[in-house]
């Protein structure tokens, strides 16, 4: 497991140095988007609605609207002056009982391990929580954002659950609470029993995700009856699939130890890919008027394109040929 925050869990006059990992991960079947007739992955850009140019990851900020329809633009820097005091530090509050705490506020569950020396304090407070009996109630930061916590002990190991706030918590107003429904006495004895007969210790790996095995056995069986088909690559058409191509080149010559060429092209494959492209965005002004050039030419469908280009050439005088060269000429270099 890799550490996602590391910090310290504030006890009194005790600091104990811990990293923090996610407890939970998720088994789901994960799917691509793809063109039925061909299989062809389906690329989604970042594009402005009032100028309709692809914008750069650098140039991306978060905006709030107002009830009033105005738009208030944060930066980065703006969220780093906001002063989250746990932005390292998880500060305990207040030991409780955990049965005072509702399910309905737990978000995400996190494992704490001890960092290099702290060793002994946390094991000190995993042995007092225990014979207490009780979670600490916590604040901690994560991804500029604060949260309440509960902080327990599970087989050994400090567990950090983040919680919902008070004002996140939806009241269920619905109509019938309102009402008198009644309940016929046999009816209730019946579910009771219905109850008591089905009572048992929980176990979680007696249940099953069957949804997931079906998905897998579907897939198991569509391979071995051979139908699958090889990924298509990327066509360069002039379209669309240009961005992509520039922009595997160019990641892969920065690998390389090289410095890309002016004109490059960001791209994110889907919004897994935004963390990736954060450093290969964050190029010089220059490149700019080389990519609004290349936001022209992909403005088409890249399906549709080669279709159209090919009875173009044959109507006129060969508009399009020299950008295609051009193309060329970048891609060689």
């Amino acid at each position: 497991m890799r550490s996602i925050w590391k910090g310290a869990v504030s006890f009194g006059l005790v600091s104990i140095g811990v990293k923090l990992y996610s407890a939970t991960e998720d088994h789901d079947i994960r799917f691509h988007q793809v063109h039925k007739t061909d299989g062809g992955r389906v690329k989604y850009k970042r594009v402005c609605s009032v100028d309709g140019e692809e914008v750069e990851y650098n140039d991306i900020a978060k905006g709030y609207e107002l009830p009033d329809g105005q738009l208030v633009v944060l930066t980065d820097e703006d969220f780093d002056q906001l002063p989250l005091g746990t932005t390292h530090e998880i500060e305990v509050l207040q030991f409780v009982d955990q049965e005072q705490i509702d399910p309905i506020h737990f978000e995400k569950t996190y494992y704490l391990e001890p960092d290099g020396v702290a060793t002994r304090p946390y094991v000190l407070l995993r042995t007092a929580l225990e014979n207490a009996g009780q979670v600490a109630i916590t604040k901690i930061a994560i991804r500029q954002r604060e949260s309440l916590a509960a902080l327990r002990v599970r087989e050994g190991v400090l567990v950090l659950h983040t919680m919902r706030w008070p004002d996140e918590i939806r009241r269920p107003g619905f109509g019938f609470l309102d009402e008198e429904v009644p309940v016929r006495p046999q009816e209730l004895a019946m579910a009771e029993s219905l109850i008591s007969t089905m009572a048992g210790d929980f176990d979680a790996s007696a249940f099953t995700d069957d949804y997931r095995e079906a998905m897998q056995a579907l897939l198991e069986a569509k391979q071995s009856g051979g139908e699958v088909q090889q990924a298509p690559d990327a066509v360069d058409d002039g379209g669309g699939a240009v961005v992509d191509l520039m922009s595997a080149l160019r990641r892969s010559v920065e690998r390389a130890g090289g410095s890309a060429p002016a004109g490059g092209d960001d791209s994110a494959d889907d919004d897994e890919d935004s963390a990736a492209d954060a450093a290969p965005a964050k190029k010089t002004a220059a490149r700019k008027p080389a990519k609004k050039a290349t936001t022209a030419a992909t403005k088409a469908p890249a399906k549709k394109a080669p279709a159209k280009k090919a009875a173009a050439a044959k109507a006129d005088d060969e508009p399009a040929k020299p950008a295609k060269r051009a193309s060329r000429a970048r891609k060689t270099a």
